[in-house]
């Protein structure tokens, strides 16, 4: 029986450094769950020092608990073995990672539709991701179940307590974000509830944001950077932990922060990468359409203090 579910999930574009706050609260869990997405994303966080990147395996993984990747996500099976080679090969027990029979597999030709028609387009990773989801949709995609050995398949109920973390971000998820440079999946807390487990046994919600916006690919949202944004770019190391991809810098943008805590009910926020804007010595955000300045960082965190309804953790660490 589950005793309660918490779930990670990402705020703006992002990139925001869910795998950081996950990696601190998944020692507290028993399974921890991936429940959107593929191998499109990447999640960079830190073990006694020794850097580690995942893709589609969730975090819990490096602490020993059990990691699920769930049926609304899409499994690329070569690219999964290598990350179990990798995870295998600094220490830890990939065993523990079970895969639901009803994900879906990203195939080869998936992979070339994607290179060929949208990479380019929209700014995909070209890891086959949206014509997967297409085939899934229309009903013709292969599981799962058809694929991997019954060692790697969850057969099992939870049993315990459960944390659930989101691929992606609230501005890139398929229904919310600037239509069609989007992710192909629902990236919404709900879309977790997938696993399955019902919405009641939803505890916490952490949405994860930075104290600056970036976003990875093409979104005309996004303007060219300017001196100051290059600098922040510079400085906060911005490349996508998949792709490698430089990331585009915006102030961050207040009005779409309350509004994506607001739709998907987030109680406890995490603002990260603080430090960034204190070794720029530049503090500004949009609220209410207009770009305001601030003299230093605790007279920025008051603002927003003030104007976000919730729990609000600043982060001040790489």
């Amino acid at each position: 029986m589950i005793s309660h579910v918490d779930i990670i999930f990402g705020l703006a574009w992002g990139d925001e450094g869910k795998g950081k706050i996950s990696a601190k609260l998944a020692k507290d869990y028993d399974y921890v769950c991936r429940f959107n997405g593929g191998a499109n994303a990447g999640h960079t966080f830190y073990i006694d020092g020794k850097k580690v990147v995942t893709h589609l395996i969730p975090s819990g993984i490096c602490f020993g608990k059990k990691s699920i990747i769930g049926s609304n996500c899409v499994v690329n099976v070569e690219d999964f073995f290598n990350e179990t080679d990798y995870l295998n090969k600094m220490g830890f027990d990939v065993s523990l990672i079970k895969i639901s029979p009803n994900a879906h597999i990203v195939t080869k030709d998936h992979i070339e539709l994607d290179k060929q028609k949208f990479a380019t387009k929209l700014g995909t990773t070209a890891k086959g991701i949206g014509p997967c989801y297409a085939d899934k949709a229309l009903r013709t995609g292969v599981q799962a179940r058809e694929v991997f050995d019954a060692n790697w398949l969850w057969d099992e109920k939870f049993d315990g307590s459960v944390l659930c973390e989101g691929a992606q971000s609230f501005w890139l998820d398929i229904n919310r974000g600037n239509y069609p440079y989007v992710t192909s999946s629902e990236c919404l807390p709900y879309s977790a509830c997938s696993l399955g487990f019902s919405p009641k046994k939803i505890r916490n919600i952490y949405g994860i944001a930075k104290m600056y916006d970036t976003r990875a690919g093409i979104d005309p949202y996004f303007d060219l950077l300017d001196e100051e944004t290059q600098l922040i770019a510079k400085l906060g190391n911005e490349f996508g932990a998949t792709t490698g991809r430089p990331r585009k810098v915006k102030w961050l943008n207040l009005d779409k922060l309350q509004e994506a805590i607001e739709v998907s009910g987030t109680n406890i926020l995490y603002l990260n990468k603080g430090d960034i804007l204190v070794q720029a010595n530049i503090y500004k955000l949009y609220h209410n359409n207009v770009l305001n300045n601030f003299d230093n960082i605790t007279e920025m965190c008051n603002y927003i203090k003030n104007a976000i309804n919730c729990e609000i953790i600043f982060s001040f660490e790489p």
